[in-house]
């Protein structure tokens, strides 16, 4: 699987960026505020009735979990904003339906700030700058009205491949709807109609809780694998390597190899190990849903590990 997928270089570190002078007052979102305080509440109470739940609401919930963080992590992260395989128009439709009912803004939007915080990472410019302190990077950035430096930038990003992509403009338009649908109806109405699990558990279990776990998991590498673990492959910047948020993003926390190796559709140089990610990509190429995946060399990898590395590099 060679390096043939199409490109872009809006994700590109850009070393020449300086700061503006002067604190940005915050500006609260109240109602994010409120409805984040909902949401967690409810899936506290989703956590407490989980002895009640029934065996195949609990596989449920999982089906739901992982169709969720592949619509972030297969879709809108490797793909969308890395451009770092191709995948065919059935798969992109798939994984913007699991986009949507991953429910953490739509596939452009979500691209585009991600773009800018590899462009800008740990600046003013970056939509989660993890020096702001880890409970900014891992929810607080939702909280608060974007910093005038992260509007600009993003602005300033052409985003012409999105654009490009119908699947994405499409789940754009229609994005509200779709996240009723796929996000709250279907969690909660599959195991309502077809097991007859109570609608209470359908929507506290499957619904909120998973919904929550799903966002927890996804903010844990903006912030946790930002501020601890190691970093082998780059020494100068923040993002480390975090086996634990690996787990929990199933293939996200290998975070140092990936903003220095941002267009490595593995993320990893460790194949699936905690990467269930990569398997499915990999996977979806066995079908010939997915080609032209991205790897970075291993003679590539071990010399930037030799010249910028912490030292903690191991090999397997």
């Amino acid at each position: 699987m060679k390096a043939m997928a199409e490109t872009t270089t809006e994700d590109v570190y850009d070393d020449a960026y300086e700061e503006k002078q002067g604190p940005v007052p915050l500006q609260i979102v109240w109602r994010n505020v409120l409805l984040m305080t909902l949401l967690h509440i409810g899936a506290l109470y989703g956590l407490t009735i989980i002895p009640s739940v029934s065996f195949l609401t609990f596989m449920w919930t999982g089906v739901c979990f992982i169709v969720s963080a592949l619509g972030i992590t297969a879709g809108a992260h490797r793909l969308w904003s890395h451009r770092s395989y191709k995948a065919s128009l059935p798969l992109r439709i798939f994984l913007a339906v699991a986009n949507s009912m991953a429910f953490q803004n739509d596939i452009y939007e979500w691209a585009r700030d991600h773009r800018v915080h590899h462009k800008f990472s740990e600046t003013d410019a970056d939509p989660h700058n993890a020096r702001r302190g880890f409970f900014f990077a891992h929810i607080g950035w939702l909280l608060v009205r974007k910093h005038p430096e992260v509007i600009e930038k993003g602005c300033k990003l052409e985003l012409t491949d999105l654009k490009a992509d119908g699947v994405v403009m499409f789940q754009r338009r229609h994005y509200k709807l779709s996240v009723v649908v796929m996000c709250f109806l279907i969690p909660t109405l599959v195991p309502w109609y077809f097991w007859e699990e109570t609608l209470l558990t359908s929507y506290f279990v499957p619904c909120l809780l998973r919904y929550t776990v799903v966002l927890n998991a996804t903010w844990l590498v903006n912030s946790a694998a930002h501020m601890w673990g190691m970093r082998p492959y780059d020494n100068s910047i923040n993002p480390r390597e975090n086996k634990f948020v690996a787990f929990s993003a199933i293939g996200e926390g290998f975070h140092n190899y990936h903003h220095t190796f941002p267009h490595d559709y593995a993320t990893s140089e460790f194949g699936s190990r905690l990467n269930l990610t990569k398997a499915f990509i990999d996977l979806m190429c066995f079908f010939g849903l997915a080609t032209d995946c991205r790897r970075v060399t291993r003679e590539t990898i071990m010399a930037r590990v030799l010249r910028t590395g912490d030292g903690s590099h191991k090999s397997g």
